[in-house]
């Protein structure tokens, strides 16, 4: 794993899209841009709230995964929505990929959830891949604090705009994206350009940030740093073993946000390991106490929007992600659920 790209080696050539449904473009123009990709993600979030996806233009043999499982069109979010959630909503729409990505809220089954969404457009502007991923949002978290009352609305930073003379391409975004695995992987915080004020928030909870260490990733005697990137740098996650199915799959220039998916793998089986705190001082972290105690070995497929400032540094990360049995497949590897395979054989 200490051999993945490094953050300035992560670059993804731009496709050229020729065809976009009703909409005539230039030859080398993208097939849906950058105010389609934006409606689009809008309308299918409507569909999967209203439980229909009559009118979406999905392509024939369309892949769809909720939770790493294999579903069909009508199946998991579509039938499960009851409803709208929070005004909690951002969208990473990216032209030169085609792609789209989303984290929001809608009420499932009556209750509270934090939904990321990402879709693959083919050639001709229609929905070749789509993925789902959700989790239950509670009224009160492990720390004490209001997990909904995060997730109501978008942090602002989220949603600025970015000086046009001050934008990143969309493949130095998706490098700067990548480089959070890599810190995460290697407990270096100066592998990703964190700015000083960098905040994560995960499933509504801020999980680092600037002020003091607080909740179980810290220690009242000796706190550990809290900041974005002192956090990592401290060894506290050492405990996350492989972070597997990686992909940074969408860059919007316009607001400076990057979005990826990822499956964390843990084993829970690690010996005690040395976490840093800010005094300097260095404790030992056991697998039987505190956060970990009442863990066993778990995976946790996770989407991270990450977003990247005009001085070129990562100021917000907005994630969330879901717990599941350890080692589970991504569900990517599977092969189309049955209901498909009997469709295509007719």
């Amino acid at each position: 794993m200490k051999n993945m790209t490094r953050f300035a080696g992560v670059l993804m050539a731009a496709s050229a899209l020729t065809a976009c449904g009703e909409t005539a473009v230039e030859e080398a123009g993208p097939a849906c841009d950058r105010t389609c990709l934006i409606d689009l993600a809008n309308s299918y979030v409507a569909g999967l709230e209203s439980n229909s996806a009559e009118g979406v233009n999905f392509a024939e043999g369309v892949r769809i995964v909720e939770n790493i499982k294999p579903i069909n069109v009508g199946e998991g979010l579509w039938a499960d929505i009851t409803g709208p959630g929070t005004d909690f909503s951002v969208v990473v729409p990216d032209e030169v990929r085609q792609t789209i990505g989303w984290i929001g809220m809608v009420e499932r089954q009556g209750q509270n959830a934090i939904v990321a969404v990402r879709l693959q457009l083919d050639e001709n502007g229609a929905i070749s891949e789509a993925e789902h991923l959700y989790a239950g949002v509670n009224e009160e978290s492990p720390f004490g604090t209001s997990q909904l009352a995060n997730l109501q609305t978008p942090r602002a930073g989220l949603l600025a705009e970015v000086p046009e003379a001050n934008r990143k391409s969309a493949e130095e975004l998706i490098a700067i994206g990548a480089s959070y695995y890599d810190a995460l992987d290697d407990n270096d915080g100066s592998l990703m350009p964190f700015a000083p004020d960098c905040q994560r928030f995960e499933n509504g909870i801020e999980t680092a940030g600037p002020g003091e260490s607080q909740g179980t990733l810290g220690n009242s005697e000796h706190p550990v740093a809290r900041d974005c990137a002192g956090q990592l740098t401290s060894n506290t996650f050492a405990y996350i073993t492989t972070i597997d199915n990686r992909r940074v799959f969408a860059a919007d220039p316009v607001t400076g946000l990057v979005m990826g998916l990822s499956h964390f793998r843990h084993p829970m089986d690690f010996e005690p390991y040395p976490v840093t705190s800010i005094d300097g001082t260095v404790t030992m972290r056991p697998a039987d106490e505190g956060m970990f105690a009442d863990l066993g070995p778990f995976d946790l497929p996770a989407a991270h929007i990450f977003k990247v400032g005009a001085d070129g540094l990562v100021h917000e990360i907005e994630a969330m992600g879901f717990t599941t049995d350890y080692n589970a497949p991504t569900g990517w590897e599977d092969e189309a659920p049955a209901a498909e395979e009997e469709a295509a054989a007719e």
